[in-house]
């Protein structure tokens, strides 16, 4: 049932309706890792803004192996971008904090992508920026982001969509075919994202979208991630003093 036409115009017209009320002439700040989420939520922002307003921003801790796709995308929309390499960055707040605290392996494993946030804000304050959250349905459904890592950003064009919607998107504005199908990596450990979630894609997708799965095991699984990782989409919970009181 899912309209890629009409989603995708949707879309493009709600990002402009954005820029229009949050930063009127600004420019579209987006990690592009060269996989599907970031490919697609760039062309849908070129879609939106024309490439003179959109900036692509490749951020490899030290060597990236499959870093070319990320050029493939930006020459591909013909944006500006620029390369920073985290590594550095990384290894020094590695480094200072391990002098003082007993980093734990999911902590080392989340530095990165927080890094990496930090340097896209970074740029959109230097360039008139609005940072672009990359974050699909599917991964936010249970949790496969980091807090305040790429979980964070200004906006989010595709994050009531999941992966199988946002592939159909992508093919429907002509993105290269190997960035759309690209097998999502978490470009952390090495893993894919399946490999750490124990379940594919496209039965997560056809669970949120109809409520139907075969497997009790994984359907538990997911019910359990979702639960434990809505957190992750709220905003931190404020303590409000009674009016009485102040």
């Amino acid at each position: 049932m899912f309209n890629c036409e009409n989603v995708t115009k949707d879309c493009v017209e709600w990002i402009r309706e954005f820029f229009e009320e949050n930063g009127k002439g600004c420019n579209a700040v987006v990690g592009i890792s060269g996989g599907k989420d970031s490919s697609v939520a760039a062309a849908l922002c070129v879609e939106a803004l024309g490439k003179d307003r959109v900036i692509g921003v490749l951020m490899p801790c030290g060597e990236q192996a499959d870093i070319n796709c990320a050029y493939d995308l930006v020459n591909h929309l013909g944006i500006k971008h620029f390369v920073i390499n985290i590594k550095d960055s990384v290894e020094g707040l590695k480094n200072s904090l391990s002098k003082t605290v007993e980093l734990s392996s999911q902590t080392l494993t989340n530095i990165p992508p927080r890094i990496r946030m930090t340097t896209l804000y970074a740029v959109a304050q230097s360039n008139n920026g609005r940072v672009v959250n990359t974050c699909n349905l599917s991964e936010d459904w249970v949790g496969y982001s980091t807090r305040y890592g790429d979980s964070a950003g200004d906006f989010g064009p595709i994050s009531k969509l999941t992966v199988d919607e946002v592939k159909k998107i992508g093919k429907y504005l002509g993105l290269p075919q190997h960035l759309v199908e690209k097998t999502p990596i978490d470009g952390l450990c090495g893993k894919t994202d399946e490999d750490n979630l124990g379940f594919t894609y496209a039965v997560l997708d056809k669970y949120i979208r109809t409520g139907v799965i075969d497997d009790r095991d994984i359907k538990e699984k997911i019910d359990i991630k979702h639960k434990n990782n809505l957190f992750k989409l709220k905003f931190m919970p404020i303590f409000e003093p009674k009016e009485k009181d102040i």
